[in-house]
């Protein structure tokens, strides 16, 4: 290693930028200078992670593009394997979404007119997946359809079980859960043929945990988040594996999602008690127990065991950021408020037969205008029986139609009849 090279390490620590003139003169050196490529490069990844650490999207840009002719130099499976890395250091940069979408179409350039073929697959997949972040679901579903065409040529599995998880998470942004768990069928069958690294695994299971809960089937979700959070405990640990900061920040951020669906899972089911008991399952749960999001869904659960209104729509307040940018919590969290609203207006009106609406507003501590809206939609799904006096400003209730069978057995009894007439009719025409 050489000399400045030691003292640009010692210089990101204090002087940011005196450690990019640093490295700069070590990765852009002459050749007279004898440097080696092993300094070069790690130039090109301290760097890199400089950049990230002082949040420069532009300048990771220029590193990437002025870093080309390094990379000509070395091998193509080193190189290939170095733009996927700096690719990736976007990823810990603030609001750099549209211009790693243009960094990563420029090397795709880059990659065509140097028939680098498998590194332009590598780099047209994380396209899709910055493209599913921007949604843009015309353009993803696009490249993927053509990715997938030429890896099926390849039999390359591993490429397939990633382009088949990001077209489930497509389609599932899509809402098309026939599709998404059609793709997601697809992408397990290729991982089923052959190793499987344990970050894509936990992926996958997260995928179908998502479209499970979905579906309704909260308890086969919790499994699948489960498997999630276990499957990356040892990747969430940088001091474990030969893992970047970020990229072990990244995992920790996964477990933490696969963690808090589990939470959802559970306050879905009905089982806020059992929430407690998640934190004893390990050293993985319990680091998560004071985390905004965690705390904001143990308040929800508080709430719905109290079947409180005021309560959930207070927590639904306080913690709007941590509720509101999850879309599977936001989706699933809104229809329990809609069925706890319902739950308790039914409570409230079933000892009256005639009742003012401002009166059911005061005791449930809602506006007018939502209890209004809400009573006639229930009326319109046949949750309630009644009618809304508008005139009056009341609530008039029914009692629930009995049912009457009288309709169905005389159905019941003229098909019978019918049958009877037939069956002598038949016997007759033998005689």
């Amino acid at each position: 290693m050489t000399s400045q090279l030691v003292q640009a390490h010692e210089a990101a620590k204090q002087s940011p930028q005196q450690a990019v003139e640093l490295y700069n003169s070590v990765l852009f050196a002459d050749k007279a200078d004898g440097v080696s490529m092993s300094d070069r490069e790690t130039a090109l990844l301290a760097l890199a992670a400089l950049y990230e650490q002082m949040q420069d999207a532009s300048a990771l840009t220029t590193l990437i593009n002025s870093s080309q002719q390094f990379l000509v130099t070395i091998s193509k499976a080193k190189s290939s394997k170095l733009i996927r890395t700096l690719v990736d250091r976007f990823n810990g940069i603030s609001g750099a979404l549209q211009v790693q979408i243009s960094t990563c179409q420029g090397m795709l350039d880059w990659a065509k007119t140097e028939n680098r073929e498998y590194l332009r697959q590598a780099l047209e997949t994380r396209l899709v997946s910055l493209y599913l972040d921007s949604h843009l679901y015309t353009d993803a579903l696009a490249l993927i359809s053509q990715l997938l065409s030429e890896l099926k040529k390849l039999d390359d599995r591993m490429q397939l079980v990633e382009v088949h998880l990001l077209e489930s998470r497509v389609y599932m942004a899509l809402k098309n859960l026939p599709k998404s768990r059609a793709a997601l069928t697809l992408a397990r069958t290729a991982a089923n043929s052959i190793y499987t690294p344990p970050p894509l695994q936990a992926q996958l299971d997260l995928q179908s945990g998502t479209l499970h809960s979905d579906e309704g089937d909260f308890k086969t979700a919790y499994s699948y988040f489960f498997e999630t959070m276990e499957g990356l405990n040892v990747y969430a640990n940088s001091k474990s594996v030969s893992e970047s900061a970020s990229a072990a920040a990244n995992y920790e951020q996964q477990q933490l999602q696969a963690f808090a669906y589990m939470i959802l899972c559970k306050i879905m089911t009905q089982q806020p008690d059992d929430i407690t008991s998640l934190f004893a399952t390990g050293k993985t749960a319990a680091k998560f127990r004071d985390r905004q999001t965690v705390v904001a869904l143990q308040t929800v659960a508080k709430a719905q065991k109290q079947r409180s209104l005021a309560d959930f729509e207070k927590a639904l307040n306080e913690f709007r950021n941590e509720l509101q940018a999850d879309e599977l919590i936001r989706t699933h969290l809104s229809a329990l408020y809609d069925t706890l609203m319902e739950q308790n207006l039914l409570r409230l009106i079933e000892p009256y037969s005639r009742v003012e609406i401002t009166h059911i507003a005061k005791l449930i501590g809602l506006p007018i205008g939502v209890v209004e809206n809400k009573l006639s939609q229930m009326i319109l799904d046949k949750v309630l029986c009644g009618i809304l006096d508008q005139g009056n400003g009341c609530l008039v209730v029914f009692p629930e139609p009995r049912h009457d069978s009288t309709y169905e057995t005389t159905l019941d009894t003229i098909k019978s009849l019918s049958n009877v007439v037939e069956s002598l009719y038949a016997k007759a025409a033998t005689l």
